[in-house]
């Protein structure tokens, strides 16, 4: 049995538990699945107060609807989903907008003293990430969508098509446009192309 069967069969699991009205299903979806949403909303809103906010805000309207649940489809998708309206609800909103400013104390660093080795590997996978996610947001907005979605959610095809609204197959058209466009971009610079791809995975 696959990892992706396994989770499958796992939100399937926890769907029926929630529609049979038992909380500590609602627990260990949350304790699964949070981390994850979180970091799929902050990406949306770019305020981490916020999209914790937003993530929680999911799980009590997936509650809320536990009687409805079918265990036939994708609990997981049905997240992601919900959190992603909740976040564009949010963004819509222009006074709340306004009011999604950046702590500025958040962006303090610590000067905490580390060997020079280590620093070095940090700041290289430092540039790296920052490289990656430049290029990646400079891809068309649902080849961006579709891209984080699959490599760093890990959601199926199946699934993001359920979070995006379209066909598995136009997801797979993104994915595959979205790869080609980055491999592209790689193959630009040199010694850390390799670096990057297996940071980003390059299988459908």
């Amino acid at each position: 049995m696959s990892d992706q069967t396994a989770d499958a069969e796992q939100y399937a699991e926890w769907a029926r538990r929630l529609a049979a009205d038992d909380a500590t299903a609602l627990r260990a979806l949350f304790d699964a699945t949070y981390e994850p949403l979180w970091r799929s909303v902050m990406r949306l809103v770019g305020d981490d107060a916020a999209a914790r906010d937003l993530a929680q805000d999911a799980f009590v309207r997936i509650w809320d609807r536990r009687a409805s649940l079918d265990p036939s489809l994708s609990l997981r998708a049905l997240l992601y989903r919900t959190v992603r309206n909740l976040a564009l609800n949010q963004l819509r909103d222009e006074q709340t907008r306004r009011h999604l400013l950046a702590d500025p104390e958040a962006a303090a660093v610590s000067a905490r003293p580390r060997d020079a080795a280590s620093a070095d590997k940090e700041m290289e996978a430092s540039e790296l990430a920052v490289r990656l996610n430049q290029f990646i947001a400079e891809l068309p907005p649902r080849q961006q969508e579709a891209l984080r979605l699959s490599r760093f959610d890990g959601l199926s095809h199946q699934e993001i098509a359920a979070v995006m609204g379209c066909a598995p197959r136009t997801v797979n058209n993104h994915l595959v446009r979205a790869l080609e466009q980055l491999r592209a971009r790689l193959s630009t610079i040199g010694t850390v192309v390799s670096s990057l791809l297996a940071i980003l995975g390059t299988s459908l």
